[in-house]
């Protein structure tokens, strides 16, 4: 009982911050789409869609666009992490006291932390890291929405696949393989990592693929400016082996890879066993499963919509309490102990190390502080540097400040 009234007021901090944030209009119950479907774009710009509605295929569009083009084993990793948004928080507020971790070390302290897997294996991309965080509130929303329409979120990731594909602006390059499939009778675009050892986090503004949104509000993340208006390449290249160990296995041996055909999120089991990811947590030791939500690390964070909930919002005190149980039973998990930190079941989440009277969640408050200390090479990678090659028609353009490891 003692843990679990830590733990509330800390997921109270961050269900209030999330209402005083733009946008979070999906994060609260959502039906049925209104008769007769989207009506056009509002004037002067998206708005967030009222409670109580599930999202058009327009609005799902707009959602996905700054991570469509991601590689496919990066983007099905994203959609399941953003479902945790409290442990995102804590893994860039780790990262941030944790800057000398790198390689194995930063692997094996990942291990040690009680975060979903697809946290765990992230931080190995902190950047990525800090861009979920620019926008937590757009996190939030893709969440809850991959909860509540799986199907339909990886639909509209196709749809602006195949668009950005027919304007010629998706295409194979040096980072990536861009090739169309048949799967369950319906064409499909896989993006894989070119070199099945590394991988380049791409970087583009979804304005230069598709133009202004119209129905969502892109994510609020720092996009550089370039020359012509254009935002397009990749990140330094990532070598997974640096953190993985040389029989990792390859982008075919990572832990999620999209079912398209059917919809689903496909789990590499004996990955996240070989990595020491959270083993406590039980499952198959090998072979692939079916990726499903697991409400002990969704932090108390409240669900979209009443069917979401009632599927998974039931077991949320239950497996908080037995989180903190386990705390008290003197289980050490991670290597933060920072002064003034508060705790969070087994886990501790650190004041922010900004300006004194910030939240608890440091700089999430909104995408201009995070655009504000990009700029000052914020990053992990520091100032923008150059890539390889753009998508399809962009080759030489820069590859921005976000996406390469701790090197």
């Amino acid at each position: 009982m003692k843990n679990t009234q830590v733990i509330t007021p800390l997921t109270a901090i961050f269900c209030s911050l999330l209402l005083l944030l733009p946008g979070n209009g999906t994060l609260w119950g959502q039906q049925a789409p209104p008769p007769g479907g989207q009506q056009g774009p509002p004037p002067g710009g998206p708005q967030a869609p009222p409670p109580g509605q599930l999202l058009t295929p327009d609005q799902l569009e707009g959602l996905v666009a700054p991570i469509a083009l991601y590689p496919d084993p990066l983007l099905s990793q994203i959609l399941v992490a953003c479902t945790y948004p409290l442990e995102l928080v804590q893994a860039w507020q780790w990262l941030q006291r944790s800057p000398g971790l790198t390689g194995p070390a930063l692997t094996q302290a990942a291990q040690q932390q009680n975060w979903d897997p697809s946290i765990q294996a992230l931080v190995v991309f902190p950047d990525l890291v800090r861009r979920l965080n620019q926008d937590i509130t757009w996190t939030t929303n893709l969440g809850n929405a991959f909860l509540a329409q799986q199907p339909d979120v990886m639909d509209a990731v196709q749809r602006m696949r195949f668009k950005a594909q027919e304007t010629g602006k998706l295409s194979s390059t040096s980072q990536q393989r861009v090739t169309t499939v048949n799967e369950s009778g319906q064409p499909i675009i896989e993006i894989e990592p070119a070199n099945p050892q590394v991988i380049y986090l791409p970087n583009y503004d979804p304005a230069y693929f598709w133009g202004p949104p119209l129905y969502y509000p892109y994510a609020n993340w720092y996009y550089p400016p370039f020359i012509g208006g254009a935002y397009f390449g990749f990140g330094l290249g990532i070598s997974m082996g640096f953190y993985f160990g040389g029989g990792w296995g390859g982008w075919g041996g990572w832990g999620w890879h999209p079912g398209w055909g059917n919809h689903s999120i496909m789990v590499n089991n004996g990955f996240i066993h070989r990595n020491n990811f959270n083993v406590g947590r039980g499952g198959s030791l090998s072979g692939n499963s079916t990726w499903s939500h697991d409400a002990s690390h969704r932090g108390g964070v409240p669900y979209a919509n009443a069917a979401v909930s009632s599927r998974y919002g039931g077991n949320v005190r239950e497996n908080l309490q037995t989180r903190g149980a386990s705390a008290g039973a003197g289980q050490s998990r991670g290597a933060a102990s920072s002064a003034g930190g508060e705790r969070m079941g087994n886990r501790q989440v650190a004041p922010s190390s900004g300006a004194t009277g910030r939240s608890a969640f440091g700089g999430v408050r909104d995408g201009g502080a995070a655009r504000e200390q990009s700029n000052h090479g914020f990053s992990s990678l520091g100032p923008a540097r150059s890539g390889g090659g753009g998508f399809g028609g962009g080759g030489g353009s820069r590859g921005g400040g976000g996406g390469g490891g701790r090197r």
